[in-house]
């Protein structure tokens, strides 16, 4: 038996994502590396080389926890071109609020989109 059954019950609230349960939100906010790499892209958007270095960390792992971040909706890329010819993709995050509650029904996560001023 888990030691927080009630934590995959939950999901946490977004008007454009797709579903994260709370366990998985926590899982994922769990991983030092994440929280940096979200920590970097929330200060300002940056470029996965950017954004290692911000966070003194390697790119395998940078672009390893963008795409993570990316995959549930919290990070968003988009990639220009720039003017020597190559191409570059620049990662932002969609929001920085977010709120974690506990009840009796388990725990709640909420994210509020926009959160980004």
């Amino acid at each position: 038996m888990s030691a927080h059954p009630s934590t995959s019950k939950r999901a946490v609230e977004r008007d454009d994502a797709t579903d994260l349960s709370a366990s998985e939100f926590l899982d994922l906010f769990g991983d030092e590396y994440t929280r940096q790499v979200f920590e970097v892209v929330a200060e300002q958007p940056r470029s996965g080389r950017a954004v290692a270095e911000a966070a003194d960390i390697s790119r395998t792992t940078a672009y390893r926890r963008l795409n993570d971040l990316r995959d549930v909706g919290l990070v968003r890329s988009e990639i220009t071109l720039c003017r020597d010819g190559h191409h570059r993709e620049q990662f932002e995050a969609v929001s920085t609020s977010f709120s974690i509650s506990l009840d009796g029904d388990g725990i709640e996560t909420r994210v509020r989109d926009g959160g980004r001023s």
